[in-house]
């Protein structure tokens, strides 16, 4: 019997694409389901495509794993937590040494360092593999984005360079680093495609209720957009979803659709690594909160019948908010990039921002026309925040106007513009040479003696505060 070039555990909808692209690119691939329903109706879909002879089902977790080849690697694609720790240990009593688990849905990265420790001494490789594009770019070509064990990686590396997805013929998908790197360089993906998507739905809002537009108008302007610097895939199925409308009703879909969105945690996971390293990322926590408040619709019924309907008229042009948004997503990137270098220098995995930026070029969620700019300019660039080099700094003096524009005419026309905002008061920040942060350690100072510092003095000093209250006031 013949043996399988890799076996993947997990039929859902993305496991399921996932092995139909390694079985159209040539390779033969064990599949195993808790379920046997969804193996046969696996089996049944590979045959349809005329990829059946590549797919080795087996309902037997041991016979399946003695059908991969040696080295194995096997990929997991289960639910994050428990059910990955679970399947590691019906796996361990079966693989032999040399042999590599890859999980490739979204878990925690430190979940996924604390599974590398536990496997290496076992002799088992363990890679944390974030796989972006949905479901089209799991079936296609997704943008993945390996860590772990970097040997076990070399065994895989044919078959994941086969499926990812290509930009001008080079694959999108790269080893970062050891243990959690993959996983934690996905996690800041998915928190910058938070903030991409709250800004393309505040411009959409600024559209719709500051300048009356309907969603076809609005289709229309996004359509347009797609052709020149905002060139990207959100902004491209934005005109799409616009467009779209309902069979049944006869009305725009976008209309019909509940103002409530769901996060499955990678999002919240970004902020919160932001927060732990030190590192603002304003844009991916306004996203986190934007769809938290999308989410307490009655709440948000009852406070307008409090406080009235918004005003909601602006004095902005279209040019205007696709120069905004342009500086909103420079701005959002720049605060992604900036978080994944904070934690490889923290981590020591040593990550290269511009070979991330070339792997999400093409079949990641956030892909844009943006990314080859942002590669070539951290190829070319030791600065790690974008706003610090010369091609964006041009973007953002040009655009950083219209930004401006937007938020004081959306604050004065009462429109929420959480993302756009931060990342305006973001940029402001970050350009001023002198801040107000004195005033925050005299405060320090005054209530908890933390210290504060004086150029030419010395840090570590303190005031004597009761007795400067006290001359103050003579």
């Amino acid at each position: 019997m013949s043996k399988a070039d890799i076996g993947l555990i997990g039929l859902g909808v993305m496991g399921a694409n996932l092995a139909l692209n390694i079985a159209e690119k040539g390779h033969t691939i064990a599949v195993n389901n808790r379920s046997t329903a969804k193996i046969d109706a696996f089996v049944e879909a590979a045959q349809a495509e005329g990829l059946a002879e590549r797919v080795l089902p087996e309902a037997d977790l041991v016979a399946f794993v003695q059908s991969v080849k040696k080295p194995r690697s096997i990929i997991i694609m289960v639910k994050a937590g428990k059910p990955v720790d679970d399947m590691i240990e019906q796996l361990l009593p079966l693989l032999d040494e040399g042999d590599a688990i890859l999980e490739c849905g979204n878990s925690l990265f430190s979940d996924t360092q604390r599974r590398f420790d536990y496997l290496k001494p076992k002799g088992i490789g363990y890679l944390g593999v974030g796989v972006s594009g949905g479901a089209e770019g799991a079936r296609h070509g997704p943008s993945i984005m390996v860590g772990g064990s970097k040997a076990q990686w070399h065994d895989a590396e044919a078959v994941l360079t086969s499926i990812a997805a290509k930009f001008k013929g080079e694959p999108c998908v790269a080893w970062l680093g050891e243990g959690g790197a993959g996983h934690f360089v996905k996690t800041i993906h998915n928190g910058i495609e938070y903030g991409d998507m709250q800004m393309i739905a505040e411009v959409y809002g600024v559209m719709r209720d500051g300048l009356g537009m309907d969603a076809a108008a609005c289709a229309e302007v996004f359509k347009r957009w797609n052709e020149g610097p905002l060139n990207s895939y959100l902004i491209e199925i934005t005109g799409h979803v616009l467009e779209a409308v309902d069979g049944e009703s006869g009305k725009p879909l976008v209309d019909m659709i509940l103002d409530r969105a769901g996060q499955k945690g990678t999002g919240v996971w970004s902020a919160i690594a932001a927060q732990q390293l030190g590192v603002p990322a304003t844009a991916i926590e306004g996203a986190v909160a934007a769809r938290s408040i999308s989410s307490r619709k009655q709440e948000r019924i009852a406070a307008e019948a409090l406080y009235g309907k918004r005003q909601g008229k602006v004095d902005i042009t279209i040019d205007d908010l696709e120069q905004a948004l342009l500086a909103g997503k420079i701005v959002s990137y720049t605060q992604g990039f900036s978080v994944i270098a904070s934690a490889s220098e923290e981590q020591g995995w040593g990550l290269k921002l511009a070979t991330i930026a070339r792997i999400w070029r093409a079949g990641c969620i956030i892909r844009s026309r943006f990314l080859d700019q942002m590669a070539s300019a951290f190829a070319g660039d030791a600065a790690t925040n974008l706003l610090m080099v010369p091609a964006f700094a041009t973007l953002m003096k040009e655009a950083s106007p219209a930004l401006r524009r937007v938020v004081s005419s959306g604050a004065l026309g009462e429109l929420p513009l959480i993302c756009l905002s931060s990342s305006l008061a973001y940029f402001d920040s970050y350009r001023q040479a002198r801040g107000t942060a004195n005033l925050i350690q005299g405060q320090r100072d005054f209530f908890g003696s933390h210290g504060f510092e004086i150029e030419g003095r010395g840090a570590d000093l303190h005031g004597d505060w009761p007795s400067l209250v006290e001359q103050a006031a003579e």
